[in-house]
């Protein structure tokens, strides 16, 4: 009976070990408390080799219980109470036994630091961290300043654009996406010229002819960059950004019209803005009714409106010969219509001509960007900004990977 009993235990103490799934530990005991678990465990003794004179020894000097915190179990906060021999060597040394599980002077185990880890590709905060993984703020960074991303190679479609950070470099950091694989490549630290020449500057010659396509908006000094850093990049106007300047145009003639109307009429007007904006063919008859009622009223907001749906149609069709000629044809339209909203339309159409078929034409933009972007910005807002800019750039490049 009681050799039964102790088979029993034993069985029961290696199902327990192998629960906690650390090699070489055994479980001696568990305490539970109303918020956090006590697990006392032990290792078998074990020859050792002497970090003072190389010899190896087995002999034990003294024991001491050091507590360790480990990854969070049944919700509640975990400790490992470890029982650590110091062994003694022929000449003199004592040393304590080492660990596949705890690093050297470390208070916590390995694997609750690759916890930390997960935890941060995840939209989060740090401190929500901390408190998840029961450590503190600091401890935290002090772990992620461990992760690292090396510069990238360059792909073969190259897109970048800005958004408004709040790091220590600038107003605004530059964000590098592969086009074809749709990844975050690199964070630039700011989007004057010196900071983009200075970062592509550490790319070879070589390596930058990779480069086939560049998207990016219509900011100069990006295409400034591209012509002397990717020469043999095809330069591509990404879709939003030039489709946009339609949208500001018509939404201004409505704007400045609105000013002549009575103030019944402006407010039905403005609220009704959304039914100009939408592609007419896309409207309930109810709405196509009001629309027409609408463009009755002025002439400028008719050829306005019109206008916007003929560029709309260039844009969403797939035939490039077709595009490449009406746009030629609705940029003439624009500058002899009268409207010196269109006209201004036209003006950066005509200066921005090449670039804006070879986004008809190849098919890249740079929505993928817009998507990294949106998620920085709730990266942000959960950390309440992040000043440090390399830390703000690896946290980046660790959510998005």
């Amino acid at each position: 009976m009681t050799n039964t009993k102790e088979i029993y235990s034993q069985v029961q103490s290696n199902f327990i070990t192998q629960l906690l799934n650390l090699e070489g530990v055994k479980v001696t005991k568990i305490w539970h408390g109303d918020s956090f678990v006590k697990i006392y465990i032990t290792t078998d003794p074990r020859e050792h080799t002497c970090p003072a004179c190389g010899a190896k020894t087995s002999r034990v000097h003294d024991y001491r219980e050091q507590t360790i915190k480990d990854l969070p179990f049944q919700f509640k906060q975990t400790y490992l109470v470890l029982r650590k021999r110091r062994y003694v060597c022929s000449c003199g040394k004592r040393f304590y036994e080492s660990y596949d599980f705890l690093p050297r002077y470390h208070r916590m185990t390995n694997r609750l630091a690759f916890f930390v880890c997960q935890e941060l590709t995840k939209l989060t905060s740090l401190t929500s961290v901390a408190r998840t993984a029961n450590v503190s703020v600091s401890t935290v960074i002090r772990i992620f300043n461990h992760v690292n991303y090396d510069v990238p190679t360059l792909p073969k479609v190259l897109c970048i654009d800005e958004f408004k950070g709040n790091a220590e470099t600038g107003k605004y950091q530059c964000i590098l996406v592969d086009g074809e694989k749709n990844n975050v490549l690199d964070i630039i630290r700011d989007r004057c010229q010196s900071d983009l020449v200075s970062y592509f500057k550490q790319y070879s010659r070589k390596e930058r002819n990779r480069v086939k396509f560049f998207v990016c908006d219509m900011w100069q000094p990006y295409v400034d960059l591209a012509k002397v850093f990717f020469p043999k990049a095809t330069i591509i106007i990404d879709k939003y950004h030039f489709i946009r300047h339609v949208t500001w145009a018509i939404e201004n003639v409505r704007k400045r019209i609105q000013k002549t109307m009575p103030a019944s009429l402006r407010k039905y007007y403005k609220r009704s803005r959304k039914l100009i904006l939408t592609r007419y063919h896309k409207l309930k008859d109810e709405n196509k009714e009001a629309v027409d009622l609408m463009l009755l009223y002025n002439d400028d907001l008719r050829i306005a409106h019109r206008l916007k749906e003929w560029f709309y149609e260039i844009c969403q069709s797939d035939k490039y010969s077709y595009q490449c000629t009406e746009l030629a044809k609705w940029i003439e339209n624009a500058e002899s219509s009268g409207i010196p909203e269109f006209k201004k339309c036209a003006a950066t159409y005509r200066r921005w001509y090449k670039e804006i078929k070879n986004a008809f034409k190849y098919g890249y933009t740079n929505g993928p960007t817009e998507g990294f972007n949106n998620k920085i910005k709730v990266l942000k807002r959960i950390s309440f900004g992040l000043k440090n800019f390399y830390r703000f750039r690896n946290r980046i490049l660790h959510c998005t990977s």
